[in-house]
């Protein structure tokens, strides 16, 4: 079985086109300011607008694979509060709209942080909203939490932002506190479930948008006692596995708090990043990778249906 799976397509529709330097107007500190320009324009992307047309070249090139999984972030989230801007709603109902349109019920999803709403990167903006969870649910039909069986394997496939919420809390209004925290209680009772479900023998692929999840999966015993069932974690989010090797060496220094929620956020994740090697985590890039790198495209993941031989996979590089 050929499973196809790609991450961060950061599709920008007509009205998310129009608001091009968005990250830039969000910055209030000409030092930030500049800062932004010199991270978007060297490392990161360039232009984040640019590459609506990789979606096409991914569909292009994969007719028709076994499956598909969309592993989350799928539009730039240019008013940063995620899906609950209908801009934002309009480009990841587009994205999802081509999947379906091309496997049908052979797409799997999961939930980004982008498609949920993140504060801008040094202003201080946007954040989670709970209508974004809401829509995605009921206007994008995505299952939170889902499971599928595969020959010996079992797929599932969690919501990192909801799962790590006490990372992202600081980020969401007070008055939502009380409602994310109900659907993070949820989401942890589901997925603990799902890892109950599992038989013995049997091996796991878990697919979750964001690393920043996986210490928090760790302490739910239905998963920490079947670690050694988990062949591959297949993440989202980095963008590129220059950003992913740098995580990893970076893993475990100390949280940050008192400057900043990005500081806090980044460094909170990176303190608990050792835990990541024990989910075998394996990195989907965004179709264009990083800026000074062109490091971009998705994964093929090629599973023997018996179980007898060791999952393979490959990484097909997009072209600038």
């Amino acid at each position: 079985m050929r499973i196809l799976v790609l991450s961060d397509v950061h599709y920008a529709c007509d009205a998310e086109q129009a608001r091009r330097g968005h990250e830039a107007r969000a910055v209030g500190n000409p030092a930030f300011a500049a800062a932004v320009f010199v991270w978007r324009h060297f490392i990161w992307l360039r232009d984040p607008l640019a590459h609506n047309h990789r979606l096409a070249q991914i569909l292009e090139a994969n007719p028709s694979p076994d499956l598909v999984v969309a592993n989350g972030d799928f539009t730039v989230d240019s008013a940063f509060v995620g899906i609950s801007d209908d801009a934002a709603l309009t480009s990841a109902r587009h994205v999802v709209g081509e999947l379906r349109r091309q496997f049908g019920t052979r797409l799997k999803t999961t939930i980004g942080d982008h498609d949920l709403g993140k504060k801008s990167l040094f202003g201080g903006v946007g954040g989670p909203r709970f209508l974004s969870w809401e829509r995605c649910r009921s206007v994008l039909e995505f299952e939170p939490v889902w499971q599928k069986e595969v020959g010996a394997y079992s797929l599932i496939g969690v919501p990192s932002t909801v799962v790590a919420l006490p990372v992202f809390l600081p980020e969401i209004p007070n008055e939502e506190h009380h409602r994310w925290v109900t659907a993070h209680n949820e989401c942890m009772d589901d997925i603990a479930r799902a890892f109950a479900s599992v038989q013995p023998g049997r091996r796991i692929i878990l697919f979750v948008h964001d690393p920043t999840a996986l210490p928090f999966l760790l302490r739910i015993p239905e998963i920490a006692t079947r670690l050694e069932c988990i062949e591959r974690t297949v993440i989202g989010h980095l963008h590129s596995r220059l950003v992913l090797r740098t995580a990893q060496a970076l893993s475990g220094i100390p949280h940050v708090k008192g400057i900043g929620h990005t500081i806090h956020r980044y460094t909170a994740a990176l303190r608990d990043a050792r835990c990541w090697k024990q989910f075998n985590v394996l990195l989907c890039p965004s179709p264009p990778g990083l800026q000074c790198l062109k490091d971009g495209g998705y994964l093929h993941l090629n599973l023997d249906e018996s179980g007898r031989t060791p999952l393979s996979t490959q990484f097909i590089r997009l072209p600038w």
